[in-house]
């Protein structure tokens, strides 16, 4: 099955070995080759916030007072990897002034005449030196534009101690997971950027490629199983690849094919409004940054309809889209941000979402994250109120800390088109080890867009754990998007889309509820929405039969 392939997959690319050399002669450069596009989208009234003192970051707004920033207690550790990361350089760009050119190497200056930081500063996490130092290229015309001596020799140096410190975090194993691709594109651009970054290009060339053609998997998907890191290794690799190409340097064939690979399966993972599927740790979705990123598509084809090694599947007929969690859990090392909603799905109509997971919460309601991970804030069956994947706690220590400890090794995925309608058969062994029981879904969506039918099943488990209490109890949630209002019928429940279609979703033998939900992914933050909720007993044979019909 194709869950099983992901699952080999997985295994494989965790293992596989790469070796970074523990020391590199990376000395500061005296002139900067070329700069490097910004493709993230700018707002210049940014610009006339932080003019005057406001940084609004991660959710939290602080005054300066005409203090520097980078002396204030910050609100948030995200809030602090937010401005010491500088992206937000480029809305000072966009403005366009010569005040606010003044002000962003003010702004430089200051941090770079801050005293050695400490290690457990977020300021010097791997992932926010490297955001750092590709801000820092981006930004450097007008950083270094009539920039007098002192700051040019000092903002020279901050590039070669940034780039020293991601390779030292690199070949310690201090960068983990999806860290290391965007540590080893900060270096690649130091290489190309900096005019004395060709002695280290042939060794950072070798480690970006390893790194991609680890964490980039064949059919373009990221190994974390998270979209949005799909879409933030690709703002950063876009511009890579333009100034490689702008300097007539060759572009490493892992990166060609990450690119190409990468852009149709974020295609395939977005509804009809434009937005992200919320698998696997995302969150909101910034559609202009995707759509930044969409437009540098060489060649645009249909959306594919499977990612089989990435784990997720979609059914589209007419303007009905149906985006299925078909894949297990991602290997331990990218598993940080991942997602217990085996078998979930989500369901649109057109630019209308329907049914929804919860998705990811924004960073300043980080304490809601563990909440948003569980099975029960996804569209699928939870047994006795558990998750179906065991997640660490986020203080379990440097190692261990949110990463899947345990979940399912098996997911079963079989993808068939009917007489006038494509189906998906799919189960996961989750619960198997627990209550030896596995949960079945099929899912079938009619040629015309009209009708989603869908069955969900308990299985006993050939091996797994003994079974489960008499009494067990089971629930299968179906999550709306805020903007759906349900309404209870006799038996069963309509729902009023915000552009007057109605759906009428019914159940077979058992009375839908109508419960309270939160929709973690707004773009301005939690939102109180509904969820359907189908609740019986749980035992091997138990079977529901479910359907959403258009009105």
């Amino acid at each position: 099955m194709a869950g099983a392939i992901a699952a080999k997959v997985f295994a494989r690319s965790a293992a596989t070995p790469y070796h970074v050399v523990k020391s590199m002669a990376i000395t500061p450069p005296e002139r900067l080759r070329i700069a490097p596009p910004d493709i993230r989208t700018a707002d210049p009234t940014v610009a006339d916030e932080i003019y005057a003192g406001y940084f609004s970051f991660a959710g939290k707004t602080l005054q300066s007072y005409g203090e520097s920033p980078f002396s204030l207690t910050p609100p948030s550790a995200a809030w602090r990897r937010a401005l010491a990361g500088f992206s937000w350089l480029r809305h000072l760009r966009a403005a366009d002034k010569t005040l606010s050119q003044a002000n962003a190497q003010a702004l430089v200056a200051d941090f770079l005449a801050l005293k050695k930081l400490p290690h457990d500063d977020p300021a010097m996490e791997p992932a926010v030196v490297a955001r750092r130092l590709l801000s820092f290229f981006s930004q450097s015309p007008v950083l270094l534009d009539g920039a007098e001596a002192e700051f040019y020799d000092a903002f020279m140096v901050s590039l070669a101690q940034s780039a020293r410190l991601i390779w030292r975090a690199m070949a310690t194993g201090q960068a983990q997971g999806a860290d290391r691709a965007l540590c080893a594109i900060a270096l690649a651009e130091f290489a190309v950027c900096a005019d004395t970054g060709r002695k280290i290009a042939p060794q950072v060339s070798r480690t970006l490629s390893i790194e991609l053609d680890q964490q980039i998997l064949s059919d373009g998907g990221h190994i974390s199983r998270n979209p949005q890191i799909a879409v933030d290794l690709l703002l950063d690799l876009l511009p890579l690849r333009q100034v490689l190409a702008a300097r007539g340097l060759q572009t490493p064939a892992s990166m060609l094919r990450a690119v190409d690979r990468m852009m149709p399966t974020l295609r395939m993972l977005q509804h009809g409004d434009g937005s992200l599927a919320l698998f696997n740790g995302m969150g909101a979705t910034e559609l202009d940054r995707v759509a930044s990123v969409l437009a540098n598509e060489d060649t645009r084809g249909a959306a594919p309809l499977k990612a089989p090694y990435l784990g997720y599947q979609r059914l589209e007929a007419r303007d009905a889209v149906v985006l299925v969690d078909a894949g297990g859990p991602p290997p331990f090392e990218f598993s940080s941000a991942a997602h217990a909603g085996f078998l979930s799905f989500e369901y649109s109509l057109g630019i209308e979402r329907v049914v929804v997971n919860c998705g990811a919460p924004a960073p300043q309601h980080e304490d809601l994250r563990e909440l948003a991970r569980a099975t029960a804030a996804h569209s699928t069956l939870v047994l006795d109120d558990r998750s179906s994947a065991r997640i660490a706690r986020r203080d379990a220590g440097r190692w261990r800390a949110g990463r899947i400890l345990e979940g399912p090794a098996h997911v079963g995925v079989e993808r068939r088109e009917e007489l006038g309608a494509t189906a998906l058969s799919l189960s996961h062994d989750g619960y198997a080890k627990a209550f030896g029981l596995i949960h079945a879904r099929e899912l079938i969506l009619s040629a015309d867009g009209a009708a989603l039918a869908g069955r969900d099943r308990l299985l006993p488990a050939e091996s797994g754990g003994p079974p489960g209490p008499a009494e067990l109890d089971f629930a299968v949630r179906f999550h709306l998007h805020p903007r759906v209002r349900a309404v209870e019928l006799a038996e069963a429940v309509e729902l009023q889309l915000s552009n007057g279609e109605t759906v009428i979703f019914e159940a077979e033998g058992v009375w839908p509820q109508i419960e309270d939900s939160i929709f973690f992914a707004a773009p301005g933050g939690a939102r109180k929405c509904a969820q359907i909720v189908l609740r019986g007993k749980a035992a091997p044979g138990v079977e529901l039969r479910w359907s959403f019909q258009r009105g």
